[in-house]
């Protein structure tokens, strides 16, 4: 059934569309499941043993009657410490990386660990984050949801043995059908997915729409268990009065300041709980401690406060209340994650945002009735904004406000204040696994290579271009033989007597006869070059040149001017290319901006990077034993055209690489004393063969290979893979 549904390419193939539906059913049923869970702890921790119950936003409702405890203030420092010990002793006894908010864990594995998440992962976060956040501590719901979604996805692509490219796309919808369900704000919920990854304006264009997919189905789930509809419900609020824009600007400030409080606070009490001396399994127990002490003058920061948030925008509370509500839940926040707990931010980020969106905007209501109608607006706009401030995913943040608000009428102040939020928060976020931008991203490492090449011509490199010695095309193989002894060159240029280029040799073309001296002087240079030059010209894009490199597998190319081919201006090295290119992407790095190169959209690098190296390797592979001595391998060099043999023991296991260049350095010495082992280079770089093309081939140019051992899992030698098996293999499934 595999073979089959695989062998469907319509757009997105029928095999990937089922994936991202059952990561939506999986992720949604994750979100039911962590609801029943929250609601559980909610009734046992906060309602039966202190008799504390918070309102509940408009879009939910207590799945459990309320018990008959009365309100008990002092428990309130008792029971988070009691959630700080079970989560602390779960987490770091089975999972230490789950620890703090799991939106985090996801872009980390996206980036650096090709999106593999351990499957007890999601396990783990879930019973550990309903812990924390229903005995009290201060945190979101979309951790744990996300890792729930992303560690189902990474599961699956492991297990179907995807790419690694799929297994992100995966983990990255399986984020977005968390959080999209659990907030019930599927569109938000995949462009999150796509923005939140990269600090930089920047989308993951992958990830869109299998994030869109799943995140829809997820929701549906989720909805059709607990109802339909929003998390908040809020007045129609409008914008009609561009003075209002004014107060805005000012809410934006105030929210970038808050923004830079939280993200100091959290990080500073992650530091100094990373700093105690003390086992981390009573960390969390601490930080626990720490929010229940504040819990206790202030009930309302504890747990969730989306019913807190739910009354701010009814214009219900205080302007003093919801101040205490956003500078406490700060710092109940920060000690509840911080302090190795489990939860996510992002919730916590929209009550602060909208409490402090209510004091500014009760005192515009105050000061300006005309201008500012209700504060409620502030609240909504104060939501987006705040955590624009300190994500740096505005786009997708808006459209998460105007869904779990059901207001889609402030969609131009909430432009307005996220864009201003996030512009003077640049040097700050609450993700700090994000990266600037994809060049910055081991998920992308490689695939700007050709691009970068296509924008940049040869003139660019002439002081690169270096300049060598010249063959005269009469010179006899006697005399050439004496200059050759003493040079270091790999390539010559054979000219006339007016310097005229007439072809070009290499060693590789003259090793067969190198050392057979009956034709020393009946041959001339000029028999031996060959007339038909490759070569560039200063006009050339280095993408053309880089394409005749690894067609004809050159490792040097002869440059003309443009005008006269026959007049050599020096010879451009491979790596003098690859050096030249990884200065541009320092450069890239350094002034993004100033750069205007349309990155990841080459149509060769993506089928590199969909192709294996199964599906290009050659598998007929000549090998040079161990005990093989130095007479036989220059032999095998001399009458074969390979560059370099592969060197294995007794049961083929991969014990080093020779090269030419390795037979050159012991020529002087004793060819039967020396054998095979003493001159290989044990330093080996290595492929497998479910290895993609694209990183085979970065492989080999960045170093220079002239071809790369295929191995398995007990590093026996399967094949070889070079420049020209990958080309060949592009150049089928182009045609």
């Amino acid at each position: 059934m595999r073979q089959w549904i695989k062998g469907i390419r319509i757009g997105l193939s029928a095999r990937n569309i089922f994936y991202y539906v059952l990561i939506g059913f999986i992720a949604g049923g994750g979100s039911i499941a962590f609801h029943y869970l929250c609601q559980i702890g909610f009734h046992f921790f906060l309602d039966y043993l202190a008799g504390y119950r918070p309102p509940p936003p408009y879009g939910e409702t207590h799945l459990f009657s309320p018990t008959s405890t009365p309100f008990r203030q002092w428990m309130l420092i008792i029971v988070p410490v009691l959630g700080g010990i079970l989560s602390g002793w779960l987490v770091y006894t089975f999972a230490p990386e789950a620890e703090g908010h799991g939106t985090d864990a996801a872009i980390d594995s996206f980036h650096n660990k090709g999106g593999y998440i351990r499957g007890r992962i999601p396990i783990i976060k879930t019973i550990a984050s309903a812990l924390t956040l229903t005995s009290g501590g201060s945190g979101g719901r979309e951790g744990p949801i996300a890792q729930i979604g992303a560690g189902f996805g990474s599961f699956l692509a492991t297990k179907l043995k995807l790419s690694e490219r799929d297994r992100r796309i995966m983990l990255a919808a399986g984020l977005a059908a968390g959080v999209g369900s659990i907030f019930r704000a599927p569109l938000a919920g995949a462009l999150f997915a796509a923005e939140v990854l990269y600090r930089e304006p920047e989308f993951e264009s992958d990830v869109i729409i299998p994030a869109g997919i799943s995140s829809v189905v997820a929701y549906c789930v989720f909805c059709l268990r607990f109802g339909w509809g929003s998390l908040f419900e809020s007045p129609d609020f409008m914008f009609q009065n561009p003075l209002e824009l004014g107060p805005y600007v000012i809410l934006s400030v105030v929210l970038v300041a808050g923004g830079w409080l939280y993200v100091r606070a959290f990080y500073g009490v992650h530091n100094l709980f990373k700093r105690m001396d003390i086992p981390n399994h009573i960390k969390p127990a601490i930080g626990g401690l720490i929010t229940g002490i504040i819990g206790y003058f202030l009930p309302h920061t504890l747990s969730f406060g989306y019913g807190y948030a739910q009354l701010a925008l009814e214009n219900q509370l205080s302007s003093w209340f919801l101040l205490s509500l956003a500078i406490g839940k700060i710092f109940t926040t920060s000690f509840s994650i911080g302090s190795g707990g489990s939860g996510g931010v992002f919730g916590p980020s929209i009550v602060i945002g909208g409490a402090l969106g209510g004091v500014v905007g009760r005192i515009f209501h105050n000061l300006l009735p005309d201008i500012v109608g209700h504060p409620g607006s502030f609240v909504v706009v104060g939501m987006a904004g705040f955590f624009s401030a300190v994500s740096k995913a505005p786009i997708s943040t808006i459209i998460f406000v105007s869904e779990m608000t059901n207001s889609y009428h402030l969609l131009l102040p909430s432009l307005l204040v996220c864009s201003i939020a996030f512009l003077m928060s640049k040097r700050w976020t609450i993700y700090i696994k994000q990266v600037p931008t994809k060049i910055d991203s081991n998920a992308h490492r490689g695939e700007f290579f050709i691009d970068i090449l296509g924008t940049i011509k040869v003139g660019e490199l002439l002081d690169y271009v270096k300049k060598v010695d010249l063959i005269p095309e009469h010179m006899t193989f006697e005399s050439f033989k004496r200059y050759f002894s003493s040079s270091k060159q790999e390539y010559f240029p054979v000219v006339d007597q007016q310097n005229r280029l007439r072809g070009i040799f290499s060693i590789n073309d003259i090793r067969g006869i190198l050392f057979n001296g009956d034709i020393d002087k009946l041959v001339v240079m000029k028999d031996i070059a060959t007339p038909d030059v490759i070569v560039t010209t200063p006009s050339e894009y280095l993408s053309d040149v880089l394409r005749k490199f690894t067609i004809k597998n050159l490792n040097s190319i002869p440059v003309v001017r443009d005008e006269d081919h026959s007049q050599l201006l020096g010879m451009l090295d491979r790596r003098a290319v690859i050096e030249f290119y990884n200065r541009k992407i320092h450069e890239m790095k350094q002034r993004p901006k100033m750069i205007g190169i349309d990155i990841g959209s080459d149509t060769d690098i993506r089928g590199l990077r969909e192709m294996k190296v199964k599906d290009a390797m050659i598998r007929d592979v000549k090998t040079i034993d161990e005990e093989l001595s130095l007479k036989e391998i220059r032999d095998m060099f001399f009458t074969g055209r390979i560059r370099s043999y592969p060197m294995v023991d007794k049961e083929n296991t991969l014990k080093g690489i020779i090269s030419f260049s390795d037979v050159e350095r012991y020529m002087t010495g004793n060819p039967d004393e020396i054998k095979a082992r003493d001159i290989a280079t044990s330093d080996v770089v290595t492929v497998i063969e479910d290895e993609d093309l694209l990183s085979a081939f970065n492989k080999i140019i960045r170093k220079g290979f002239a071809i790369l051992p295929v191995v398995d899992d007990n590093n026996r030698v399967v094949g070889v893979i070079g420049i020209r098996d990958i080309i060949k293999k592009l150049h089928q499934s182009l045609s």
